[in-house]
């Protein structure tokens, strides 16, 4: 099995961006023995805090955050962070290349029942024409990433990453500390019938997408015997599909303060989209590829749909 380091370079990536994402990596290393200690490292629980989404922190997203903004303000190459657990970016560098965005713990949630958590990532090249510790330096369209990922924590530690080309999949060698290449490169299904949306909001969403669920389950031949399959994490989900096919749904509703859904386009649609992309799956919201959109704010909000082509086309189809 192949190195990360190794892979990185066979597909022609800059020193400087494989410099920054082992720094990354090394983190996330870090985070993967916190949460394989849970109630013994003292990580579980919430605290008194809530972040900027108004949700309360949990112990393990706030010693997440902490590592990943210490060591990346700590190197040179990046020239802003951004965290979902921070009101604004921080600055780092003012001369350096690249940006950095990330999601510390994706499903919180799940974290003191022990279910599925990850960090997700993203890498934008820096921008010259505003502040390098500006909240603008991150109003870039999901095109521009030069690199996206996450690590997902269970069993096995997984590292899921494109640098443009193909969505690869490492697992940590906990033995030797490092990353080695698992999967070359996933394919997403074009088709299949298992789905991941929490039917429980079923009552608050717009006609258009009950009318969708009426038909997926039970009026549509095509999906007959569909299966849904929920984590509670969006993290997880995705990697599900990403490795066997269907469709992650988190729409938006008729609550107020959802009226674009919950999921960020900074720190989670944008990577998990370019990476379903690069596996050749679809990422939309409301119909239109979730990687166009022209972000307007740190912690903007976007209804997703994305995962294979047919049942992503079928769900856009009736919002038409």
């Amino acid at each position: 099995m192949k190195r990360l380091n190794t892979v990185l370079k066979e597909d022609g990536v800059e020193t400087d961006l494989i410099l920054l994402i082992r720094t990354i990596l090394a983190t996330s290393k870090e985070i993967a023995f916190r949460v394989s200690q849970g109630e013994l490292a003292g990580v579980l629980g919430s605290t008194l805090n809530e972040n900027v989404q108004g949700e309360v922190q949990k112990k393990l997203d706030v010693i997440a955050n902490q590592l990943l903004k210490d060591i990346l303000i700590d190197d040179t190459l990046v020239k802003s962070v951004a965290s979902e657990e921070e009101d604004h970016a921080v600055g780092a560098h003012p001369d350096g290349k690249f940006i950095v965005a990330f999601d510390p713990l994706d499903g919180s949630s799940n974290i003191d029942v022990n279910g599925q958590i990850g960090t997700i990532f993203t890498i934008y090249p820096a921008r010259d024409d505003v502040a390098y510790d500006s909240d603008e330096q991150f109003k870039q369209p999901g095109t521009n990433q030069v690199c996206a990922g996450y690590v997902l924590y269970g069993p096995s530690s997984l590292l899921v990453m494109s640098t443009g080309g193909p969505t690869r999949c490492y697992t940590l060698d906990c033995t030797h500390g490092g990353y080695l290449l698992t999967n070359k490169q996933l394919n997403v299904p074009k088709q299949s019938r298992e789905f991941a949306v929490n039917m429980a909001n079923y009552r608050y969403w717009d006609e258009p997408t009950q009318v969708y669920f009426d038909k997926l389950l039970y009026t549509c031949e095509s999906f007959e015997k569909s299966s849904m399959r929920w984590n509670a994490a969006m993290v997880g989900d995705v990697h599900r599909i990403l490795c066997r096919g269907g469709l992650f749904l988190y729409p938006q509703d008729k609550r107020t303060g959802n009226e674009n859904g919950k999921i960020r386009l900074l720190y989670e649609a944008n990577p998990l989209a370019l990476l379903m992309e690069n596996a050749g799956g679809s990422a939309t919201s409301r119909g239109k590829r979730i990687l166009d959109i022209a972000p307007s704010s740190l912690h903007q909000r976007v209804p997703v749909a994305m995962g294979s082509d047919e049942p992503v086309e079928f769900y856009n189809s009736t919002l038409a």
